[in-house]
C-alpha cells in the first residue's frame, strides 16, 4: 500500500512542459505531413486473391491446423495428461450423451454417435486445447424442439389391442426424428461453415456475456421442464411455438396423477445419490488428482440394479431400450425438409459457436494462445455438417467436461481425440450392457449437471450493482427465452440487446466542460468542484456518437446547455427586422409628403418672386433629389435606433457566449443528418453573432464533412482544431483576423 502511494505521489511530482503553436486541422495536417495515400479496392482484391508459395502455405495450415501443431507436439511433456484428460473425459462423455439425447428426442445411442464423429472432425480443424466438443445441454433441447415440432407423437399412431385405444408407432417415429435431427445437423454446420470461410467471425460480438448466460439459464429451465416427463412417468402432449414452455407446465400437473410410483422413486433416488456423490467428489478432488466419475458410476449401478429388480416388466419403468453394436454408415440428409428448418439451423449455427468461441477465449487468455474465430466457425461447421451425415445430432462444447479436461492435465487436442477413442469402444463392445438403464437415470443426471446454471440467476444482483442496462439485457432475455422458445427467444434477445445500444446513444450525457486550474484538461463542471466555465466561451461534449437518431437531442441539448435557444433569438430578430423595415417604410412616406409641401411652398415663392410669368403644376415639378435625401436620412436613423434595441451585430448581449466549443472527440462517425446538424448549428450561432469551432474530430469525422458539403469558401478547415485547448487559446487571443497557428 505504501509502495501504492509513493508510486501516486512520484506521479505527481513529474511535470512537463510544452512550448508550440496553436493548431487547427490544417495546421495539424502541414505539421505531420497527412498522407492521403489510400489502398484502392481493386489493389485489395488483387492483394487478396494473389497467390503466393508462403501465402499458400500459411492458408492451408491455417484451415487444417493439426499440420502446423502435431508435428511440434511435445510428446514427452504432454502425452501423460493428454491420455489421463482423454480417458477422463470420455468416461463423462457416455452418460452425458445418452442422457442428452433424450433432451434431442432421438433414442440414447445417437449421443453416443454426437460424441465420436464430431471429436474427430474438431481434433483436425479446432484451435482450441482446452474446450471439449460434443453433447450440450442447450443445443440437444433446442434439436427437441424441432423434431418434436415435426414429428409428433400424433403422426404415428396406431391403432391398439383394445377398441378405441392406440399404440405408439415408437421405430418409425424414432427414425423420423433421427433423420430431422440429422438434417437441421448438416444445415447448421452448413451455415457455419459458410460464415467462416467469408470472415464471419464477428458475428459472435452480438451475444454479450449477459445475453449468454441469461439464455443459458432459460434454456436450462427449458431443459428440466423437458425431463420431468421421465421423472414422473407420464406423457404429456408435445406443444410447440410461444408459450409452449407454460402449456407443458400446466399439462405436466394435470397429469401428477397419472404419476408411475416406480419412476419417481427411482429418480428421487439418483437425485440424491447424485448430489452427494458430487460433493463427496469435490471435497475429495483436493487429495485425488482424477476426478471421480460419478456419472458413470450412478449409471452401472442403476443399470445392474434395473436388470436385477427388473424395473422394466414389474413397475413399468422405462428403460433406454436397444443400443445397437457398432458404428453407423454416413447417410443423406433429408433435402425435402431442409426449407423448413432454416430459422432453426441458423439459431443452432450461432448458439453453438457462440458458446464455443466464449469458453475457448477463456481459456486461451488463461494459457496465453490465440484461438482463431474464423477457423473455429469453419471447425465446428465441419464437425456438424460432417457429423449431420452419420447421424449425429449438434454439438457444441460443455463447460463441465472442459473443466475436468483441464483440470485432469489435457494440454492439447490429443486429449479430445484419446475421449473419441474411448466412446469408439464403447459403441463397440460396452455400449449394449446398458440397455437396461432406466430413463430416470439419465434425466437425474441432466438435473444435477444443470445446477451450475441454475446459480447464474446469481447475475441478477451483481448486475444490479454494476451495470443496470446488462441487468434488463439479462432479465428481458431469460423472460423472451422462456416465452417464445430458445429459437424465436434468441432473435428477440439479440434484437433487444441491440435495441439497448441504440437507446444508449439516443440518451447520451451532454456535458459542458470547464479547465482544470492551472493545466490544459478540461472535464465536465458538474462532476468537479474546482472545474470552473472559462468566461465567454461554452464548450459542448456528448458522449456518444452524432447521427440521425440522436441529431436532433443533440441540438436541444446544445440549447438547453448555452441557456440559449438560437431558433426564437433569431426568430425575435427577424420580427425587430420586420418591424425595422416597416418604420422605414413609414419614415420615407412621411419624408416623400414633407418634401411635396416643401417643394410645394418653394414654387409658389417664386411665383410670387416672379409675378406670376408662368402656371406650374405639381406633375412638373421635380422632387427626386430631395426625396432621395429624406429617405437616406430616415433609413440611418432607423438603422441607428435597431441597433440600439436589438443588440445583434456584433453581439453586444451578454447572455450570449463570445464562442461555442463543441468536442467531437467521442463521435466515431458522421453520418448526412449529423454533417446537416453541425452545418445548422454553424449557420444559426453564427448568425447571432456567436463563432463555432469543432475540436477533437477523427479522420473518418472530418472527411464525413468534406463530403457532405460542410465546408465552402466561407466555412475552412481553420474552424476544426486538434484540441479543446488549442480551440480555447485561439478565442482568448480574440486575434479573429490572423490565421490559427500563430504562437501565442
Amino acid at each position: 500500500m505504501d509502495e501504492e502511494i509513493q508510486e501516486v505521489e512520484l506521479r505527481r511530482r513529474v511535470k512537463y512542459h510544452v512550448q508550440r503553436d496553436v493548431l487547427d486541422e490544417l495546421g495539424v495536417d502541414k505539421v505531420a505531413e497527412k498522407s492521403d495515400f489510400k489502398i484502392s479496392l481493386k489493389e485489395k482484391f488483387k492483394d487478396a486473391v494473389r497467390c503466393t508459395g508462403p501465402k499458400f502455405k500459411s492458408c492451408f495450415f491455417s484451415v487444417v491446423p493439426l499440420l502446423s501443431w502435431l508435428p511440434q507436439y511435445p510428446l514427452r511433456e504432454n502425452i501423460v495428461g493428454d491420455l489421463i484428460s482423454g480417458i477422463s473425459v470420455g468416461i463423462m462423455h457416455l452418460p452425458q450423451g445418452m442422457a442428452y439425447a433424450l433432451l434431442a428426442a432421438v433414442p440414447p445411442v445417437f449421443g453416443l454417435y454426437s460424441s465420436f464423429y464430431p471429436i474427430l472432425i474438431y481434433f483436425i480443424f479446432g484451435t482450441s486445447k482446452h474446450i471439449s466438443v460434443g453433447t450440450y445441454a442447450v443445443m440437444s433441447v433446442m434439436i427437441g424442439s424441432v423434431t418434436e415440432r415435426m414429428a409428433p407423437d400424433s403422426d404415428f399412431m396406431l391403432p391398439g389391442n383394445d377398441t378405441n385405444s392406440t399404440i405408439i408407432d415408437t421405430f418409425s417415429r424414432d427414425a423420423q426424428r433421427v433423420k430431422i435431427a440429422a438434417t437441421v445437423t448438416f444445415l447448421s454446420g452448413i451455415f457455419q461453415l459458410l460464415l467462416g470461410l467469408v470472415r464471419f467471425g464477428f458475428v459472435v460480438t452480438y451475444l454479450s456475456e449477459p445475453l449468454v448466460r441469461a439464455y443459458t439459464t432459460a434454456a436450462a429451465i427449458h431443459v428440466i421442464v423437458s425431463q420431468l416427463k421421465y421423472s414422473f412417468g407420464i406423457n404429456p402432449d408435445r406443444y410447440s411455438g410461444p408459450l409452449s414452455l407454460i402449456y407443458t407446465i400446466l399439462k405436466i400437473c394435470s397429469l401428477l396423477g397419472e404419476t408411475n410410483i416406480g419412476t419417481l422413486v427411482v429418480s428421487i433416488v439418483s437425485i440424491v445419490g447424485l448430489v452427494i456423490a458430487k460433493e463427496l467428489s469435490a471435497l475429495a478432488a483436493k487429495k485425488i488428482p482424477i476426478p471421480i466419475p460419478v456419472e458413470l458410476i450412478a449409471i452401472i449401478i442403476a443399470t445392474v440394479a434395473s436388470w436385477q429388480i427388473d424395473l422394466k416388466t414389474k413397475y413399468k419403468v422405462e428403460v433406454v431400450g436397444e443400443i445397437p453394436s457398432g458404428l453407423q454408415g454416413p447417410v443423406l440428409p433429408a433435402f425435402s425438409l431442409l426449407g423448413s428448418m432454416i430459422g432453426d439451423a441458423f439459431a443452432l449455427a450461432v448458439v453453438g459457436y457462440g458458446i464455443a468461441i466464449s469458453l475457448g477465449r477463456i481459456f486461451a487468455l488463461k494459457y496465453a494462445y490465440k484461438v482463431d474465430s474464423n477457423q473455429e466457425l469453419v471447425a465446428l461447421g465441419l464437425s456438424n455438417s460432417v457429423g449431420g451425415m452419420f447421424q449425429c445430432f449438434a454439438i457444441s462444447c460443455s463447460m463441465s467436461r472442459s473443466m475436468v479436461q483441464v483440470s485432469t492435465g489435457g494440454k492439447s487436442q490429443v486429449a479430445g481425440a484419446v475421449s473419441a477413442v474411448v466412446i469408439l469402444v464403447i459403441l463397440l463392445k460396452i455400449g449394449e450392457l446398458f440397455e437396461e438403464l432406466p430413463k430416470a437415470v439419465l434425466a437425474a443426471i441432466i438435473y444435477v449437471n444443470l445446477h451450475g446454471m441454475m446459480k447464474q440467476f446469481g447475475d441478477i444482483c451483481s448486475l444490479w450493482k454494476t451495470n443496470k442496462v446488462d441487468m434488463v439485457v439479462w432479465v428481458m432475455t431469460l423472460i423472451l427465452t422462456l416465452l417464445l422458445n430458445p429459437d424465436l427467444g434468441l432473435a428477440a434477445s439479440i434484437a433487444f440487446s441491440i435495441l439497448t445500444v441504440v437507446f444508449r446513444t439516443q440518451l447520451p450525457k451532454y456535458s459542458l466542460l470547464g479547465q482544470v486550474p492551472g493545466t490544459d484538461i478540461y472535464k465536465p463542471v458538474e462532476d468537479y468542484n474546482q472545474v470552473k466555465q472559462i468566461p465567454g466561451l461554452v464548450i459542448f461534449r456528448s458522449s456518444a456518437t452524432l447521427y440521425f437518431a440522436n441529431a436532433e437531442m443533440y441540438t436541444d441539448a446544445l440549447y438547453e446547455k448555452t441557456g440559449v435557444d438560437v431558433a426564437k433569438l433569431l426568430s425575435h430578430k427577424k420580427k425587430l427586422e420586420t418591424k425595422r423595415l416597416r418604420k422605414e417604410k413609414k419614415a420615407a412616406k412621411k419624408a416623400k409628403k414633407d418634401a411635396k409641401k416643401k417643394a410645394k411652398e418653394t414654387a409658389g415663392h417664386a411665383y410670387k418672386n416672379q409675378g406670376a410669368e408662368s402656371e406650374l403644376s405639381e406633375d412638373e415639378l421635380d422632387f427626386s433629389d430631395v426625396e432621395s435625401n429624406a429617405h437616406e436620412l430616415s433609413v440611418k436613423k432607423q438603422i441607428n435606433v435597431f441597433t440600439v434595441e436589438a443588440g445583434c451585430v456584433p453581439n453586444t448581449d451578454s447572455a450570449l457566449p463570445e464562442a461555442i466549443i463543441l468536442d467531437l472527440s467521442p463521435v466515431n462517425f458522421l453520418d448526412t443528418v449529423g454533417v446537416k446538424t453541425l452545418r445548422n448549428i454553424y449557420k444559426d450561432y453564427g448568425e447571432a453573432g456567436v463563432e463555432v469551432y469543432l475540436c477533437g474530430c477523427q479522420r473518418d469525422v472530418v472527411e464525413s464533412m468534406e463530403k457532405g458539403d460542410f465546408f465552402n469558401e466561407k466555412v475552412t478547415k481553420s474552424i476544426l482544431f486538434s484540441s479543446v485547448h488549442d480551440a480555447v487559446l485561439y478565442c482568448q487571443e480574440g486575434n479573429k483576423e490572423a490565421m490559427p497557428g500563430t504562437h501565442f
